[in-house]
């Protein structure tokens, strides 16, 4: 099998309609961002036919739409539209909806979600320090906070797993919710944000994701791993690729590209271009599983 005719799921990209339904991060209020200023994204919608056109000549086979911050006075609103655009197009395959662990309506929000059948998992991004030594344990709005797990705990209820993006130094607290939650798998966004690339901060990265990984029930993306100001390319992220795999093994984990977010620092075809050149040389079945049966098994794209 040729690098072209590898099939891929991309396992977390978004699309958003400007004007239908309400994103505050596009189109009211700008917000502090990881890859810096994000006007191009502010422009424009981004729906199937912009997917298609930027994963060009990749196979991508199916794919696994990620919440993008919709009005989450309703969120269960986005993934009624996502229908709408699946049955209208065919993609995406399956979705992540957006959550809120602490809100009272936790119970009747994650039920409307899993009434729709596309729907695999939830996001919230927890409350997060700006540094490791700014960490509060058990923060409001942390992973620790009792109100967090009050809700997260009705997610094996419904059978839906947890997407989680939150910086390397809060996987500790990652990994106590997934041992004291062992029914529900935690899928860690990307690669747990490695974005110091020092040698402190890949070290410090290193020992969080290895203690996250011992976990049984958890999983990771390989995606979002883009620096600003800097080209996107196997140099730059083959080490944080490879020690991703080597901790978690390929079948826990996924590739991702995060488009169109990270079109703010490569193009579609640099980063799979990129990842497979980093993967060059994996057993066949591991890659596989790296691009493609791994997000099957977790997301169950239709």
């Amino acid at each position: 099998m040729t690098d072209a005719d590898l099939p891929i799921v991309d396992a977390h990209h978004h699309f958003w309609e400007l004007g239908h339904g309400r994103y505050p991060w596009l189109e009211d209020h700008v917000v502090p961002f990881r890859y810096g200023d994000y006007t191009a994204l502010r422009q424009r919608s981004y729906l199937v036919d912009d997917f298609r056109r930027d994963h060009g000549r990749h196979n991508i086979v199916k794919s696994v739409h990620m919440e993008a911050e919709w009005d989450p006075r309703d969120p269960v609103a986005e993934t009624r539209w996502l229908h709408q655009v699946h049955d209208r197009t065919g993609w995406p395959h399956a979705c992540v909806g957006q959550a809120w662990f602490g809100r009272d309506d936790i119970a009747a929000v994650l039920a409307g979600h899993a009434g729709f059948p596309l729907i695999r998992s939830v996001r919230q991004k927890p409350a997060a320090a700006a540094s490791p030594d700014a960490v509060v344990a058990g923060a409001p709005g942390s992973m620790a906070d009792p109100a967090f797990r009050a809700g997260y705990r009705l997610l094996a209820k419904h059978g839906l797993h947890y997407d989680l993006q939150t910086p390397w130094w809060h996987l500790g607290e990652a990994a106590d919710l997934a041992r004291d939650f062992p029914d529900t798998l935690v899928i860690l966004n990307h690669t747990g944000l490695p974005a110091d690339r020092s040698a402190a901060g890949l070290d410090g990265w290193r020992a969080a994701m290895a203690g996250f990984a011992a976990q049984p029930n958890t999983a990771v993306k390989i995606s979002g791993i883009g620096l600003p100001g800097q080209a996107w390319s196997p140099d730059a992220q083959s080490g944080v690729v490879r020690d991703t795999i080597r901790l978690f093994g390929a079948d826990r984990c996924m590739v991702a590209s995060n488009f169109p977010v990270d079109s703010l620092c490569a193009s579609y075809d640099e980063i799979f271009t990129g990842l497979k050149a980093i993967t060059a040389g994996m057993p066949p079945a591991e890659r596989r599983a790296l691009f493609h049966d791994t997000a099957v098994r977790v997301y169950r794209p239709v």
